[in-house]
């Protein structure tokens, strides 16, 4: 694979950062955007800008295509069976806000919700208040010291009254990769039903929802060399055909008086209201890009990458890595010594390195490892071998300047 020519789609790479050439390892956050997506975007705007699925003329006719393409785009990527089940939203939080929200009204008081301890919080909230509302429970899988999901514990959660797991594909903090088909598995043979949050794992891993048997799959575009404020949310037909709207407004509806009103079918019942019908459409471009990549290049190049910087970061005196699951993602999360995240991620911005700090939407999961923060690199498919090199370099003089 020719890592040069993928970095010459991404003029940001160029840049320098205090006089540094850039080097961007908070891929987990945000990936970088190829100049093809860029471009597509340039050209809805520039050529084929009007609002879409209401128009007779040309240009509403033109921006309706290119949304419902970018659709069918999705469905294959994930391996739905219909494009009916994608829907579009602002991100994995909105589409995680959409199923709580929409089949939480489904449940009943007393009902029970399984989560991980190593959820975002975009895969906790969202459920604590529907929870709170319909007095539901909610209870929490553990893991191991290494990182992974306690999945006797996971088992022994189940009561008649278990209604919704809802678990990471992988962890934004750990990198761990779990074993969501026997989440699922286990989830549909005590009648409940499963949502996976795949933000950190559509980019990286193939994805087929069918296979997983996945009730709901959520992601999101920017994290996947999108454009941000795009999100997709799959759903079984079934499911989403008897859960109730999301919100109201235009598009949504079939029928309106003020007596009553007849909402629209699947998947327009969901997306009340304009969409970000330019984002959408250059979000296909995106997809693009990963598959003439390939999902499996990429995860082999993330993991060479992974395997190349772990025992080099570990040879530095103090530094603890968190997640030492065997089964990863390129995410590496550590500390050195006592010293605060936000210290060596700005000493590392200094020298030119983008990596991320704090608890990073996950302050339960930092609760149970007995931290406040981390500082975590990510890989993408642009990173390199010399970047790497970089990095560990200077986070070994980081260090030493905090003793």
């Amino acid at each position: 694979m020719d890592i040069h020519s993928i970095r010459e789609q991404f003029p940001i790479l160029d840049r320098k950062v205090y006089g540094k050439p850039l080097i961007y390892l908070d891929n987990t956050a945000t990936t970088q955007t190829p100049r093809r997506v860029v471009d597509a975007i340039t050209d809805m705007y520039y050529s084929h800008k009007a609002n879409v699925h209401r128009g007779v003329h040309a240009l509403s006719q033109e921006a309706t295509a290119m949304l419902e393409t970018t659709r069918e785009a999705v469905a294959q990527f994930i391996g739905a069976g219909k494009k009916e089940e994608i829907i579009f939203t602002r991100g994995t939080t909105e589409s995680i806000n959409l199923v709580a929200a929409s089949y939480g009204q489904l449940l009943e008081e007393g009902d029970e919700i399984i989560l991980t301890v190593m959820e975002h919080h975009s895969n906790i909230v969202p459920w604590q208040l529907i929870a709170v509302k319909n007095g539901l429970n909610i209870k929490v899988i553990p893991m191991n010291d290494r990182g992974e999901l306690d999945m006797d514990a996971y088992r022994a959660l189940f009561t008649p009254r278990t209604k919704v797991v809802a678990a990471t594909h992988v962890s934004n903090v750990l990198g761990t990769i779990n074993p969501v088909k026997e989440i699922i598995d286990e989830a549909h043979r005590h009648g409940a039903v499963a949502l996976i949050d795949g933000a950190q794992a559509i980019a990286h891993l193939p994805v087929n929802v069918r296979e997983l048997d996945a009730d709901f799959y959520v992601f999101s575009s920017h994290k996947m060399y999108g454009p941000t404020g795009v999100g997709v949310l799959y759903g079984k037909e079934a499911l989403l055909e008897k859960m109730p709207p999301y919100q109201g407004g235009g598009e949504m509806i079939k029928k309106v008086s003020f007596q009553k009103t007849v909402f629209a079918g699947l998947p327009f019942k969901f997306e009340a209201g304009t969409p970000d019908f330019v984002g959408i459409a250059a979000f296909a471009q995106a997809i693009t890009f990963i598959k003439e990549t390939g999902l499996e290049a990429i995860g082999a190049h993330e993991e060479a990458l992974l395997n190349y910087t772990t025992p080099k970061l570990l040879e530095i005196p103090g530094l603890k890595i968190y997640g030492e699951a065997p089964h990863k993602s390129g995410v590496i999360s550590f500390l050195i010594g006592e010293s605060h995240p936000y210290d060596t991620g700005m000493l590392l911005d200094k020298l030119g390195i983008a990596v991320r700090t704090g608890h990073h939407c996950a302050q339960p999961l930092m609760d149970f490892l007995g931290i406040t923060g981390t500082v975590r690199a990510s890989f993408a498919i642009y990173n390199t071998v010399e970047e790497c090199d970089a990095f560990i370099a200077a986070t070994r003089r980081v260090a030493s300047m905090l003793g």
